[in-house]
């Protein structure tokens, strides 16, 4: 890859100018202060598709990008948002040729790709830690928990709700799903579950001995056990990569253990866990990289 552009529309609009896996010159954000957070819950779409152009148009100055890729919260199949709970207004928008068109007057001829923000982590983990030629799968754990899959393959992959447990009484998970693993491990799901603790309190709380929050920190790793071990039945071992502000909950010992009780098949016991940095810079890299493979696969 020479250069692509970058682009990640979540907390914020984030976008950078990506050569050979690494950011070259500054990141152009809207807001620009990362400090505001939900900035874009609620604004029209038509204003996002704008900013999204005020970001990419100082890119372009003096760049030649082969490609512009994007990422975005949801489910996203052939240029399209078909669902997005973390933004609303974008639910049925054919992101991608609204898009082009917007960008047409000043990326004409650029290539324009957009895919699902954690899907553009995973492609950015595996650029920058020299993992572009192997198959490898992160886990994003914050208020939702996103699941990202590298190379890119088109398919729904909502990780997050995946059904972890049969216990009617779990029905945390912001879809209203019941037995989902977001409804478990995510940020939200935690502070409905214990309305008198914050998911930090829970942990520390686990860890001087307190029953109850105990037993939940061997259920917030045992369902994300069972996830993995679902992947791994499905598309067999490989690497893991768990990043995200929960991350920091996380004791991969245990997770391992709870693994090994799972994956039985001696072919797919050839699976490994990291727990990473992850951060917008790495999303913003991952969706330059899927932006320019998505030229090389056209």
């Amino acid at each position: 890859m020479t250069s692509a552009i970058g682009v990640l529309v979540a907390e914020r609009i984030a976008g950078a100018l990506v050569i050979d896996h690494g950011i070259a010159g500054a990141v152009r954000s809207f807001p620009e202060h990362n400090s505001v957070s939900d900035a874009l819950q609620g604004m029209p779409s038509e204003i996002i598709v704008q900013r999204i152009v005020d970001v990419v148009k100082p890119l372009l100055e003096g760049s030649k990008p082969s490609a512009i890729g994007l990422g975005f919260p949801g489910i996203i199949r052939n240029g399209a948002i078909e669902d997005s709970p973390n933004l609303v207004q974008l639910k049925g928008v054919h992101i991608q040729n609204v898009l082009r068109e917007a960008l047409t007057p000043i990326a004409a001829g650029i290539p324009i790709a957009i895919f699902n923000d954690a899907d553009v982590v995973a492609a950015g983990l595996a650029a920058t830690r020299g993992h572009l030629a192997r198959l490898i799968r992160v886990w994003t754990l914050g208020n939702g928990i996103g699941f990202g899959r590298y190379p890119f393959q088109e398919g729904i992959w909502e990780g997050g709700h995946l059904v972890v447990t049969l216990d009617p009484k779990e029905h945390f998970c912001g879809c209203g799903g019941k037995g989902h693993l977001e409804g478990i491990m995510g940020q939200r799901a935690m502070r409905l579950r214990f309305m008198d603790l914050e998911p930090e309190e829970v942990f520390e709380h686990a860890k001087q001995g307190d029953r109850r929050c105990v037993e939940f920190v061997k259920l917030w790793h045992r369902a994300l056990a069972a996830a993995t071990a679902n992947c791994i039945h499905l598309e067999g071992s490989g690497k893991f990569f768990i990043t995200g502000m929960n991350s920091k909950y996380l004791n991969i010992a245990l997770l391992g253990d709870y693994l090994h009780e799972m994956v039985k098949l001696t072919p797919l016991q050839g699976y490994s866990l990291e727990i990473v940095p992850g951060g917008e810079e790495i999303a913003l890299i991952g969706a330059a990289v899927n932006g320019s493979q998505s030229v090389e696969r056209s």
